[in-house]
């Protein structure tokens, strides 16, 4: 999360390691964006095993205009300073369904 005084990119105070998707869904705020750093373990159609490690940006719909300008200057840095591989933009935490399935498209 992004400290809106200090703008500080800083983990949450909960250091939560999610088991499920799921899991994940029920935590993120409705209206506050989110970085979410995420190794997922998957099964490629070819049978080979695949951990990619990817970004979420999610940025839900219902979240106000200074907190989306506040995140969205702050995606790539967030981006470079994680050396994740790949990132996946997300407006709700039900679209976490189809992380899998675009994870295994890439």
């Amino acid at each position: 999360m992004i400290d809106k005084q200090t703008k500080e990119i800083r983990q949450d105070e909960d250091q939560t390691v999610y088991k499920s998707l799921d899991e994940l869904a029920e935590d993120l705020p409705d209206h506050a964006p989110r970085f979410v750093l995420l190794s997922y373990p998957l099964t490629l159609p070819s049978g080979r095993l695949s951990v990619p490690y990817v970004m979420l940006y999610y940025l839900p719909t219902t979240c106000n205009s200074e907190l989306r300008m506040l995140y969205a200057g702050a995606k790539e840095l967030m981006r470079n300073t994680s050396e994740v591989t790949r990132i996946l933009d997300l407006e709700s935490a039900e679209e976490l369904e189809e992380v899998p399935e675009k994870l295994a498209s890439h």
